[in-house]
């Protein structure tokens, strides 16, 4: 910083300013001392080559909003990983699915060949998605470390991508629903359906719609391929069915044209007498010649429990105490407990059921 300072030597001094030698009367010599005394020099002046100083402002920077999404994300994926372990565990064990809205049984469509996906049950690959999601969601809100080095954009775009996937193939579940289950309610399909959609727009939320709309691209593709999977896993699904699947079938009654003899009618009153039923179908040809064995008379006094008392279309399922007892071919025999799968000659049934009658097989 330059500086300049106002002085003057004494030398300069004497030679601008007179000095009185002779006194004049009434005067006073004008002093070097005194002429100093009187003089008021300036300060010194500054030259800077700087403005002064100023202080620096830093812009505050805002802390994200988007924690909120990242929690709600993980709360309603959470619900959605409950509801489809639930109904894992029910494809799993075959056991009836409680249904809290309408009045046709919820077994109707997730007991149907449309609740696999080449074999994987529907709920398992739901409880997956559901569950990965609940994982990032959680992962995001607290700020943790995700695992195997995986960035918070990164992990972002892998909720974008689930749940794209998600919501597609719920679309694509809705669709079937109006069109193959018109007369069935399935509470747990629509709200499954909601889920997903609420996560796939949480997502897009807490990823901005600017970058949602870069990739675009990566979402379309996503969602092509989940329908062409379901696609055509239901097709394959359809062509490995029988014929008879295929078509839809009324109910009818069969008649028994063989008389009884005196054993079956005493082994028929016997099993009846024990408990013992048998589970079968109308359509079934080996059903029909069980109840043939047995005759026209025996057969009265049967247990038969029919399996499909509304007839028969793609997609229906057993009635409810078919389901119970777990019935995997027709005919079955539940006698004492013990289960015989097959037609079976009527002097086994007699052993199985520990019939000791006079009569004897004719």
């Amino acid at each position: 910083m330059a500086t300049f300072t106002f002085s003057m030597s004494l030398s300069s001094f004497r030679s601008f300013v007179p000095i009185w030698h002779h006194r004049a009367p009434n005067h006073r010599s004008l002093g070097l001392f005194d002429v100093t005394q009187r003089m008021r020099l300036p300060p010194p002046l500054k030259c800077s080559a700087a403005e002064p100083d100023q202080e620096t402002k830093v812009p505050a920077t805002s802390s994200g909003s988007g924690e909120w999404t990242h929690k709600l994300t993980a709360g309603i994926a959470g619900i959605g990983f409950l509801e489809t372990s639930y109904l894992t565990y029910l494809k799993l064990t075959g056991s009836e699915a409680f249904c809290p809205i309408g009045g046709s049984p919820c077994g109707d469509i997730l007991n149907s060949d449309y609740a696999l996906i080449f074999g994987v049950p529907l709920p398992l690959v739901g409880m997956v998605a559901y569950g990965l999601v609940a994982a990032l969601g959680l992962q995001l809100a607290t700020k943790k470390m995700l695992p195997f080095g995986i960035g918070r954009s990164s992990a972002q775009l892998m909720v974008l991508g689930t749940t794209t996937s998600m919501a597609a193939a719920s679309a694509y579940f809705l669709f079937i629903l109006s069109t193959k289950f018109s007369g069935s309610t399935c509470s747990y399909c629509l709200l499954s359906a909601f889920l997903s959609f609420s996560l796939f727009f949480t997502a897009v939320k807490d990823i901005g719609l600017q970058e949602t709309n870069k990739q675009v691209g990566m979402q379309l593709l996503i969602a092509s391929l989940v329908i062409l999977t379901l696609n055509t896993s239901y097709n394959n699904s359809i062509s490995a069915s029988s014929s008879l699947a295929e078509m839809e079938l009324p109910y009818y009654a069969t008649e028994i044209k063989n008389p009884s003899s005196p054993f079956s009618l005493s082994l028929a009153k016997h099993l009846h007498s024990i408990g013992a039923k048998m589970y079968g179908a109308f359509w079934c040809s080996h059903c029909l010649e069980q109840k043939e064995m047995f005759g026209r008379e025996a057969v009265k006094e049967l247990d038969i429990v029919e399996c499909y008392p509304e007839g028969f279309r793609p997609g229906t399922v057993m009635n409810k105490a078919c389901v119970d007892a777990k019935v995997d071919g027709f005919p079955m025999w539940v006698i004492n407990g013990q289960v015989v799968s097959g037609e079976v000659e009527l002097s086994e049934l007699a052993r199985v059921s520990g019939y000791n009658g006079s009569a004897q097989p004719s």
